[in-house]
């Protein structure tokens, strides 16, 4: 209820009115039953732009670190995503991670959209990366279609450090969202544990991206990409 009020009478104007987004594919999103959302992972804004494209709730695997912010800041962002019903990410690994999993699993099963970004954490470059294989471990559980999306210039109207997307910043590139037709991995369903299949199913779905946003592609993890980086720095 929360959700799709704001998303419809507060975001969705607001935005469209300063950005002029544009989408296209959306009919490749179900008006009904579930289905796995996976984007690249450009910005923060991309929390933004995708929800605003698609009629349905879309239920988030979100950082957790959203959720358990100490300063005022934190504490009010942590009430908005629990009241828009967005499910806490741990990104640690381990039962931590699974459990978050088995929660995105549970909307599955409800016939809920379930928003995914498969490279695990934002790219700190504008390349696409390796896809994390939790995604494929939904897919094999639920038997979703996965729609494949593409964020275009998410990046330039909010840049890493930016608080917040701005119209002046986008300088004649506008925000794009892009689905793609669904994929069907209804023959991998039930084979979970199956490290193989699941490594199939997330460089598909990576590939699928890539084909719609025409990034250059890096067969590695952006956390380990980016941590290689810092190291490179200090």
């Amino acid at each position: 209820m929360v959700y799709m009020f704001l998303k419809d009478w507060i975001v969705t104007p607001l935005v469209n009115a300063a950005f002029r987004p544009e989408v296209e594919g959306a009919h490749h999103v179900p008006d009904q039953g579930a289905a796995i959302l996976a984007s690249n992972h450009l910005s923060a804004a991309d929390h933004i732009f995708m929800p605003i494209a698609v009629q349905r709730q879309i239920f988030f695997l979100a950082k957790s670190d959203y959720f358990t912010g100490r300063t005022l800041k934190g504490r009010a962002i942590a009430a908005f995503f629990r009241a828009i019903n967005q499910i806490p990410m741990d990104r640690s690994g381990g039962r931590k991670s699974a459990a978050s999993l088995s929660a995105g699993g549970r909307k599955l099963a409800e016939g809920e959209l379930l928003g995914i970004y498969p490279e695990g954490t934002r790219s700190h470059d504008g390349r696409l990366y390796r896809a994390k294989i939790g995604v494929a471990r939904l897919v094999m559980e639920s038997g979703a279609p996965v729609i494949p999306i593409a964020m275009i210039n998410t990046d330039v109207v909010q840049p890493l450090g930016a608080p917040f997307p701005a119209p002046w910043r986008q300088k004649g590139k506008r925000v794009k969202t892009i689905f793609g037709e669904p994929l069907d991995f209804s023959e991998y369903k039930g084979r979970t544990g199956d490290r193989v299949a699941a490594r199939e199913i997330s460089d598909r779905i990576i590939q699928a991206i890539q084909e719609l946003s025409h990034q250059e592609y890096v067969d590695v993890y952006a956390a380990d990409a980016r941590r290689d980086l810092e190291r490179g720095a200090s």
